[in-house]
């Protein structure tokens, strides 16, 4: 039945904070408190939604008490972190961002919401838009990379991919955009440390993916926990109501971080919970997520005229609003009725998306003399290192319902691919540990093959919320071990596991071959085998910047140059005494096993540019790449970056296939923001640059002139 809107008039006001009020259940642990039994305030009506939920007959059951014993038999709504997959886990965000393939992006949050909401899930709190130019923040696991651009079109196709225009359908699950806004931009890349950006950072970096997820038309939006300018998000009411609802059009809801409500306490905004819970609710918070502060502070709140009564009323129409076109009020049993589960050839066909997904992301950083793929040419492959048996790592964080037990090592993807081949296994050391007690005998497994896969990085706990780390090299003694290895001269393979890059220079001056898998999911150790082999080739590119050393980040291919750009002939230019400024690996860089090359760089001016090259696949096997679009505007009002991402797409060439590639700009696309921060367009010399990368080296480049 359709919801009508005098119920609302029939609510109590502890029943109408009862739908602003969101507890956990218990099934996962993300966040400090934990909710205990929730089946007496769920019966009294001071329930509106649940998370970490999930399974039909447990979903079910909750269901039944919201619509059968409370008063007004409102439905509640199941949330999870359901943020790279459900059971079936794929390659974490940052990782699957470096596919730049839109409709990866798009399948696999399809793939992930179909069977979530198989399961009684309605809601999932992701996509994550937040941009990282620091990996010492270990939720850049979790997001876009650094590039604005990229992160809207990321944006735009996991909407579509896990909600489409009708959350309601059949394996839909309604999305929410977070953490708005710039929570990657933290201090020192500490999570929940204070923000400080400049206002056009802010709108020419930080918003733009939220932006795009707002337009694409997601259902739910999620404040981050830190605050802009001294002002927490979740009681910024200039970027809540200013500049989601009133700039943007935004009319869903706005469902607070884990306790960040009550945390205005901390933050020094708020004397009390009462204070706090007027803050939220007045800036446009309409869902309390486990800090009781509505529940609690509100009733107080209303008495003390911190917030009016009309203001409640619009926050409980908003979710009431949302429940329906869940199609809860249609039918509340709609994603947990009856208890059968999947079809195997369901579950396998995801398994195999899992398996595509892991391959397109992995990125080959280095590949000195063809050693990778390995093709036929081992007899006895020695397997070394403490990731290299570890599928529960192979997950990374936020992993939701998969298992350790259900995911493919990287030995058993190799025993598996390689039947053939004599494979030998060592650990070596452990992850983190301080025991070199086992590099003696690794050594040994090493010089007993012909080649050797050497396992390294992180673990998945090191990545992910409250994550951060100040060093971002290999942990342990994971180097000692990598020497070690590389003394027995053997041909060396490095596979680098991480929710980050990560700080190893040694390891890209002697290995022979790097392949950077971040966590690639469930069906990691046959990705990573589809790519050694050759089986498949390695497409995926970084999404981020790599730095050589942490002293370099936060470090991004959009900075500016300043007035004294580095010039390595003079003293007093910006620059290091130590290092160079250039990074390990820039943006966008990736191997493949073709050799595809760019030439015949041509830009047609017009009312539009068309800007044309000439990609050729100059190799012996069939390879793709992505091709970046980038300008510089040498001379502007506003000081403008060294590089900016204007396009991009991925082509696949047939081995000696050429192709004529053709990308179009508009003035739009060219305006920036003046320094009122409003949009212009400023005629003049404007630099094309296109390739393979954000290397100046390797961009073929000309200069026009667009009036």
């Amino acid at each position: 039945m359709p919801l009508d809107p005098a119920i609302l008039n029939e609510m109590t006001l502890a029943e109408k904070i009862g739908q602003l009020t969101m507890v956990t259940a218990g099934y996962a642990t993300t966040g400090p408190i934990v909710a205990g039994d929730t089946t007496a305030a769920l019966k009294a009506g001071r329930i509106g939604s649940l998370f970490n939920l999930w399974g039909r007959d447990a979903v079910r059951a909750a269901q039944r008490q919201a619509v059968k014993e409370t008063r007004l038999g409102i439905p509640l709504f199941f949330g999870l972190d359901v943020i790279h997959g459900f059971r079936t886990i794929f390659p974490i965000p940052l990782a699957e961002t470096g596919a730049f393939d839109i409709a990866l992006w798009e399948r696999t949050a399809m793939e992930a919401a179909a069977e979530a909401a198989a399961e009684g899930i309605d809601l999932t709190f992701t996509p994550m838009l937040d941009i990282g130019r620091d990996p010492r923040w270990g939720r850049i696991a979790e997001g876009i990379g650094e590039d604005p651009l990229a992160g809207a079109r990321f944006a735009r196709a996991k909407v579509q991919g896990l909600q489409s225009r009708d959350f309601a359908g059949d394996g839909r699950l309604a999305a929410c955009a977070k953490h708005f806004v710039a929570y990657g931009a933290v201090t020192a890349g500490r999570d929940y440390a204070p923000v400080d950006i400049s206002r056009r950072t802010l709108e020419e970096v930080y918003l733009p993916p939220f932006h795009a997820a707002v337009a694409a038309g997601v259902a739910s939006l999620m404040p981050a926990f830190t605050d802009l300018d001294g002002v927490p998000l979740s009681a910024n009411g200039d970027m809540l109501r200013g500049v989601l609802r009133d700039r943007w059009g935004f009319e869903g809801i706005v469902i607070s971080d884990y306790g960040a409500i009550g945390e205005l306490i901390k933050h020094g905004v708020a004397g009390d919970l009462a204070e706090a819970a007027a803050l939220a609710l007045n800036a446009g918070v309409d869902i309390d997520m486990m800090a009781y502060a509505y529940e609690r502070g509100l009733p107080d709140a209303l008495d003390r005229g911190l917030v009016a009564m009309a203001t409640l009323d619009a926050a409980v129409m908003r979710v009431l609003r949302f429940k329906e076109h869940l199609g809860l009020f249609d039918d509340p049993y709609r994603r947990c009725s009856g208890s059968e589960g999947e079809t195997a050839d369901r579950r396998a066909s995801r398994r195999v998306a899992a398996r595509e997904a892991g391959q397109r992301s992995l990125v080959l950083l280095k590949n000195e003399g063809g050693l990778l793929p390995f093709g036929g040419r081992h007899r006895r492959l020695a397997v070394i290192g403490p990731l290299a048996d570890a599928p529960a790592e192979m997950l990374g964080p936020w992993a939701s319902a998969g298992k350790g037990a259900d995911a493919v090592s990287v030995l058993a993807g190799l025993h598996e691919a390689l039947p053939a081949v004599d494979i030998v296994h060592a650990e070596g050391v452990s992850i983190a540990g301080e025991d070199r007690a086992g590099i003696a005998a690794a050594v040994e497994v090493a010089r007993s093959a012909d080649g050797v896969i050497l396992c390294l990085g992180e673990a998945a706990a090191m990545s992910g919320e409250a994550a951060s780390r100040a060093r971002i090299d290999l942990p342990g003694c994971q180097e000692e071990l990598f020497a070690a290895v590389a003394e027995t001269g053997k041909p060396l393979v490095v596979l680098l596991f991480s929710g980050r890059p990560l700080s190893a220079p040694d390891v890209f001056a002697r290995a022979k071959a790097v392949l950077a898998c971040w966590f690639p999911g469930s069906e990691a150790g046959r990705a990573i085998a589809d790519v050694l082999t050759g089986a498949s080739s390695p497409v995926g590119r970084l999404p981020v910047t790599w730095p050589r050393h942490v002293g370099q980040v936060p470090i991004y291919f959009a900075a500016r140059t300043g007035g004294r750009p580095e010039n390595p002939a003079d003293k007093y230019t910006s620059k290091y005494l130590d290092l160079p400024n250039a990074p390990e690996f820039p943006f966008g860089h990736g191997l493949g096993y073709g050799d595809i090359a760019f030439s015949d760089l041509a830009v047609d001016v017009g009312e539009r540019l068309a800007i044309s090259l000439t990609a050729s696949n100059r190799g012996e096997r069939d390879d793709e790449v992505v091709v970046f679009l980038f300008i510089r505007d040498p001379v502007a009002s506003v000081a403008r970056p060294a590089l900016e991402l204007k396009d991009f797409t991925r082509l696949r060439l047939a081995a000696g296939e050429s192709l004529r590639l053709t990308f179009t700009l508009t003035r739009g696309r060219l305006s920036f923001l003046d320094q009122r921060l409003q949009p212009v367009f400023e005629g003049g010399d404007l630099e094309i640059l296109v390739g393979p990368s954000a290397d100046r080296a390797r961009l073929l480049s000309t200069t026009i002139t667009y009036r």
